[in-house]
């Protein structure tokens, strides 16, 4: 072997030094000794090499350098764009799910959740192996925030941390949170990590506070608990948002608890005493947070409520025919536009779902803010009708009223001083008549003369001043939720499209808690199994392995046997 060939052999040593020594600094992302020098030396040898040719010959000149230089410029150009993209593609997230229900894309409530955790939140998974479901679903929560962080874990090769957590089994899954831990749920080959439980467990162990819900009862409000007509599934939402409900009779009970931090009042079918009434009043103007949801024609007597905040039932019944095309009555209600409110305001051209529902008018009052949730589509598509009882709906000039309509409403009033709570006429002098009950003391009714002046409240029998019961603001401003219909947060329809969230997003808005995140929940994925029985999976199997083979061969011999 003369001297040429061995200086070639030595040369091609360059490459391979250059290639083992970036090779082994990418793939351990550890630029030790042995990489960089691999890498230099790799380097030297190629520019010796470089520079021998030229000096030698006309090297640079020669056609096969020149074609040789340019495949390798257009080598390089190629590894640097797909070396950018790489770059990218770690840094900026880029998905595209084109699945039907979203499968692999994290609902919009739990990326807000996780882009605004406080602190480190950790999933601990005691599992041998890791189920490439799972991985994908943590993986999503954790490219919006590095503060979500998971590890799986043997507790058998752990036993101290698992011991820490009360793990008893294996595919327990835990959440832990500054000193707080939770269970989520246990996973195993049947059932995979859910996003719904994860999202709900994250929620409640972030949350500092909870705030009290009430559903008003005694005038055939829904039920709160499983039954025909009943909510239980909106109580077990709330109850997922951290959120504690309780049932509340204001004729048992003639004042709202101190405690209250929300009043709900689902489809009453019945009229509310004139007590009642007055306590809702005094509720709202101390800071207190109603929801109201009043089918269509039922009368619950609550007009002087709504007239204070510029808010009138119309007795007229919605009626929308766009969803024709889908099997739906005229009566039910299909809701894609809606205000842009902190309630609504992430539920683009989504649905929602209203059956039987009435329209609202809304009149501008001083001091108060109101913003309209759900707008039917314009007329013709959708209008009020007053003749409910025809069976031919149309609308009629005059009687009915041109869509769009309003079927929900926010209001907002600010409570910048006390504001008294008043009975409708001053206490007269001589006390004829029997003073309502909302008073804490009861005046006897045939007391002729005023009272002591020993009271320790005396009430001048020359006052014409309403009579105040709290003077203390208990919250800086006072909200009211309206919607004509209350079926769409009943069983069944509760879970329909966004009938939830804008029942959820209503009662997170009027708890006035900041922390509460209004946005769409988490849904769980379709069913899209195929059931089959023994007799069918067979003539599957026998088509696929017999009659299909079969009608191509027969097909291929016919072919043959007319070309020949």
């Amino acid at each position: 072997m003369n001297k040429n060939k061995l200086w070639k052999l030595v040369f091609w040593l360059g490459p391979f030094f250059l290639a083992a020594g970036l090779t082994i600094g990418l793939i351990s992302e550890k630029w030790g000794i042995i990489p960089l020098l691999l890498t230099i030396l790799g380097l030297v040898i190629c520019s010796l090499w470089i520079i021998i040719q030229s000096q030698q010959s006309k090297w640079w000149q020669k056609r096969s350098t020149q074609s040789g230089t340019n495949a390798l410029v257009a080598t390089l150009s190629v590894l640097v764009i797909l070396g950018l993209i790489n770059f990218l593609g770690i840094r900026y997230h880029l998905r595209l799910d084109l699945t039907d229900s979203q499968l692999f894309t994290l609902s919009p409530q739990s990326r807000e959740l996780v882009s605004n955790l406080p602190q480190t939140m950790k999933v601990w998974l005691f599992s041998k192996e890791q189920n490439l479901q799972d991985r994908e679903l943590l993986d999503n929560y954790h490219r919006q925030s590095n503060k979500f962080k998971f590890e799986y874990l043997d507790p058998q090769l752990k036993p101290g941390i698992a011991e820490k957590f009360g793990v008893k089994d294996y595919g327990e899954v835990y959440l832990e949170f500054q000193n707080k831990r939770q269970l989520v749920q246990i996973i195993n080959e049947n059932e995979r990590l859910s996003e719904i439980k994860l999202t709900t467990r994250l929620q409640q162990i972030t949350s500092s506070t909870t705030a009290k819900v009430y559903f008003l009862q005694g005038h055939g409000e829904h039920p709160l608990t499983a039954s025909k007509g009943a909510i239980s599934q909106a109580i077990q939402g709330l109850t997922d948002k951290n959120l504690t409900t309780s049932a509340l009779n204001l004729a048992e009970q003639p004042q709202v608890p101190d405690d209250a931090t929300v009043i709900v009042v689902a489809g009453p079918k019945k009229e509310l005493l004139t007590g009642e009434v007055i306590a809702l009043q005094n509720y709202l103007n101390r800071g207190g947070n109603l929801l109201l949801m009043i089918d269509p024609n039922t009368d619950p007597k609550i007009d002087t409520i709504l007239k204070d905040w510029g808010v009138r039932l119309d007795n007229r019944l919605a009626i929308d025919t766009s969803g024709a095309n889908l099997q739906l009555g005229p009566a039910a209600i299909l809701v894609t536009e809606y205000g842009q409110h902190p309630i609504t305001k992430d539920f683009g051209k989504n649905i929602s779902v209203y059956p039987l529902t009435r329209p609202l008018e809304i009149d501008p009052v001083p001091g108060i803010e109101s913003m309209a949730l759900l707008k039917t589509k314009p007329y013709p598509s959708s209008w009020a009708e007053s003749d409910q009882k025809s069976e031919k709906l149309e609308f009629n000039e005059g009687q009915d009223l041109k869509g769009p309509l309003t079927l929900g409403v926010a209001l907002t009033r600010k409570l910048s001083n006390p504001i008294p709570t008043t009975l409708s006429n001053p206490i007269p002098t001589t006390l004829p008549n029997p003073i309502p009950t909302t008073l804490s003391n009861p005046i006897p009714t045939n007391s002729p003369s005023p009272i002591p002046t020993n009271s320790p409240s005396p009430i001048p029998t020359n006052s014409p001043s309403p009579i105040s019961t709290n003077s203390q603001p208990t919250a800086k401003e006072s909200r009211l939720v309206v919607f004509g219909n209350s079926n769409f947060a009943a069983d069944g329809l509760f879970e329909q499209q966004l009938n939830g969230d804008v029942f959820l997003n209503s009662v997170s808005w009027l708890s006035q808690q900041d922390q509460q995140l209004l946005s769409i929940r988490p849904k769980e994925p379709k069913n899209r199994r195929i059931v089959i029985s023994t007799l069918q999976a067979n003539l599957l199997t026998i088509a696929a392995v017999f009659v299909l083979p079969l009608i191509g061969l027969g097909t291929g011999f016919v072919i043959w046997w007319k070309r020949r």
